[in-house]
């Protein structure tokens, strides 16, 4: 198993930048894929971002491609999620997430992924 600890939440105004990261515990953290969501109150949680196991390969929501960059490094056993030009909608708890392979499966479903973090809040005001 794997445990996950996000940082780097605030609040920041519209067109902004915020750099999440993501802290795993475990011996394993390459053997995952790696993934962001957020969820804002009253919605439904929502897929943002993910990277391979080897972090060669990304895919982004359409919300966040362009603006958001997400990356690993193994070696710290450590994810991050860069979001820059924030707007008042990217609002919302973001969330760590780790998912079993293939990579290229469920991405963006959120039932896919074995393990969570506690959240971080991320508020962008107009």
């Amino acid at each position: 198993q794997v445990q996950l600890v996000e940082s780097g939440g605030g609040l920041v105004q519209a067109g902004g930048s915020l750099r999440l990261s993501c802290a795993a515990s475990g011996r394993t953290f390459s053997s995952y894929v790696m993934g962001w969501f957020r969820q804002a109150p009253g919605k439904e949680r929502e897929f943002v971002a993910a990277v391979s196991q080897s972090g060669g390969d990304v895919y982004y929501a359409a919300s966040a491609k362009g603006r958001f960059t997400i990356s690993r490094d193994n070696a710290k056993n450590t994810v991050y999620l860069q979001m820059n030009s924030l707007k008042p909608e990217d609002t919302g708890v973001y969330y760590c997430a780790a998912k079993v392979a293939p990579y290229g499966w469920q991405l963006g479903t959120w039932r896919s992924y074995a393990y969570w973090g506690q959240g971080t809040q991320v508020t962008v005001s107009s």
